[in-house]
């Protein structure tokens, strides 16, 4: 069986587009593949070095994705901090790691703009931790979006240049994979484009939003005066609108405000209503299982000392491996 690594932020809450795109995916592959989910905290350091509570972004993360359908004894989940063998393989990784190959990564320059006063090693060296996450596992498939391919072109470098400098065929490849051609891109709140975090709280949906927030957020979409003229194409703003309720809402509600649109019928307030309304209802069973999960501690523990367990037990035998194949021995 063929093993797929995927990285979870430790930070941010889940959201519709999450939902509906990369979640039901994990979800659907965990049943055919060896699955590795880790939540990135280390990761999340270069970024916020001194975070304010680091394990209750983590608890909520974890939480979220358990409630979303990841299965525990189908995929292993687990946190990234609690598997030491990464940090070690990220050691041997940056020993053959070379600046100018480094400086040139398209994040670390995004990302040096973004934060000047914190261009620390860990944001420049951050594609090596990222390959380390990856072939720690030998794995051979990663779900990955556009603004990761080239971190993941890195990984095999630096897999190949660990090959080819011991000469040992140890690592495989890993490549992008797009477990399904059909995912469902989830538009935004403000009219522009999809539905993420980087475009402000008040632009997504939140799985654990309560009815009250969501009906809010709705209702505060943004729109236009309305249609003049009957069968005119929608502008982006009022598409979206539709397009959320083509997700949420039954075949009938769509076309029955698609008509009241081309007829120049419509009201926007009576649409976002039953958007939002359908939208609490598409999101009510992950969000009690948030509530019930978040409360059971034991439950929690269980999971993540039990996805360490199956983590290390894959890592530990590569870092074996590895230092067999550098030249490690103990006297």
């Amino acid at each position: 069986m063929e093993t797929v690594v995927s990285g979870i932020r430790s930070t941010g809450k889940l959201h519709l587009g999450n939902y509906y795109g990369a979640i039901q995916n994990f979800v659907k592959m965990q049943h055919q593949y060896n699955c590795y989910f880790f939540i990135a905290d280390l990761h999340s350091l270069t970024t916020h070095p001194t975070p304010g509570d680091l394990h209750g972004h983590v608890k909520q993360v974890l939480v979220e994705y358990l409630a979303a359908g990841i299965d525990p004894e189908k995929a292993t989940i687990y946190v990234q901090s609690d598997v030491p063998e990464v940090a070690e393989l990220y050691l041997y990784l940056n020993m053959n790691a070379y600046l100018g190959e480094l400086e040139r990564s398209t994040s670390f320059k995004d990302k040096i703009r973004a934060q000047p006063d914190n261009v620390n090693a860990g944001l420049l060296t951050y594609p090596v931790l990222m390959a380390a996450d990856i072939i720690i596992h030998r794995a051979t498939k990663v779900p990955v979006g556009k603004d990761q391919e080239q971190h993941l072109e890195m990984a095999r470098t630096f897999a190949n240049r660990f090959n080819r400098l011991y000469n040992n065929e140890y690592f495989p490849e890993p490549y992008a994979f797009n477990f399904s051609d059909k995912l469902v891109k989830i538009p935004g709140l403000d009219g522009k484009g999809k539905m993420g975090k980087s475009e402000g709280e008040s632009n997504v949906v939140n799985l654990s939003d309560s009815p009250e927030v969501i009906r809010k957020k709705v209702m505060r979409a943004v729109t236009d005066s309305g249609p003049t003229t009957e069968n005119q194409e929608k502008p982006v703003e009022i598409q979206n609108l539709f397009d959320l309720m083509n997700v949420v809402s039954s075949a009938d509600t769509y076309e029955h405000f698609d008509q009241l649109y081309n007829t120049c019928q419509i009201r926007y307030g009576d649409l976002k209503k039953q958007l939002a309304e359908d939208m609490i209802i598409a999101t009510a069973p992950i969000r009690e299982k948030i509530k019930e999960i978040d409360q059971d501690s034991s439950y929690l523990r269980q999971v993540a000392k039990h996805g360490a367990i199956k983590a290390r037990e894959s890592a530990s035998k590569t870092i074996r491996e590895v230092r067999e194949i550098i030249g490690f021995r103990s006297f």
